[in-house]
């Protein structure tokens, strides 16, 4: 039952939800009365929630996986760049770790403009749509990049990358330069820059600044979020 239940919650991955029962039947391929069952416990145990004939994932999950001590102790050290490149450029800024082929946010700040973004605190989207995503991408060898190449590349808008040469020239063109920039491929009317966080030799993590494109103006933007992954892989560096 176990194993159904988190086959259930694996059915929220990337998009989040909400999903109807008939749906998540669908999308894990058990029976209704089954999947109705569970879902019912798990909306109980607050790893979901239901609203009408909706069910989504729960605040415990929520407060659960931002508990979890590597994570937590990175989005705290992160948070004051994440801030001064905020103040910096007053758009969106973005902090995610990589899970699988996966990018996860752990944090997000905007403005009192906030962006139409598919990124959400403790969601997740392809590695190869995102700038943070591509960023951790070209830094994370290329086991990672094989595994990701041998699966069809998803496609969140017209502009994401599908084509598997294209993704490995971007990606050696980030390796040089140090930045990854991404040009309304998670969402339209959206582009940003981003940059890689190390710690130990290791690419732990990406950050970006996101920004609608009447606004893009790379020769400003870059120096700003190269200075706060610098600043924050070298205050990792010297805490390990």
């Amino acid at each position: 039952m176990l194993e159904k239940a988190a086959v259930i919650l694996d059915c929220f991955i990337p998009s989040g939800g909400p999903f109807r029962l008939s749906e998540l039947s669908e999308r894990t391929g058990l029976p209704k009365p089954t999947v109705h069952r569970l879902a019912g416990d798990l909306v109980r145990l607050g790893w979901l929630e239901r609203t009408g004939p909706h069910y989504r994932l729960g605040a415990k999950l929520f407060e659960l996986g931002s508990l979890v001590p590597h994570r937590l102790d990175l989005r705290e050290a992160a948070l004051p760049f994440l801030q001064d490149l905020f103040e910096a450029t007053r758009e969106t800024v973005h902090l995610g770790v990589r899970d699988g082929m996966d990018i996860v946010y752990l944090e997000r700040i905007h403005g009192h403009e906030a962006l139409s973004l598919p990124s959400r605190i403790g969601g997740s989207l392809p590695l190869s749509c995102t700038g943070v995503g591509k960023a951790l991408l070209a830094f994370s060898g290329t086991e990672l990049l094989e595994r990701v190449l041998s699966h069809p590349l998803p496609s969140l808008t017209p502009y994401s990358i599908t084509d598997p040469d294209r993704l490995r020239l971007t990606l050696e063109k980030i390796q040089v330069s140090g930045l990854a920039y991404e040009e309304q491929e998670a969402a339209l009317g959206v582009s940003c820059i981003a940059a890689p966080v190390f710690a130990g030799g290791v690419t732990l993590a990406a950050l970006s600044v996101a920004v609608p494109r009447e606004r893009y103006r790379p020769a400003q933007l870059a120096p700003a979020v190269r200075t706060a992954a610098l600043g924050l892989s070298r205050v990792l560096r010297d805490g390990a």
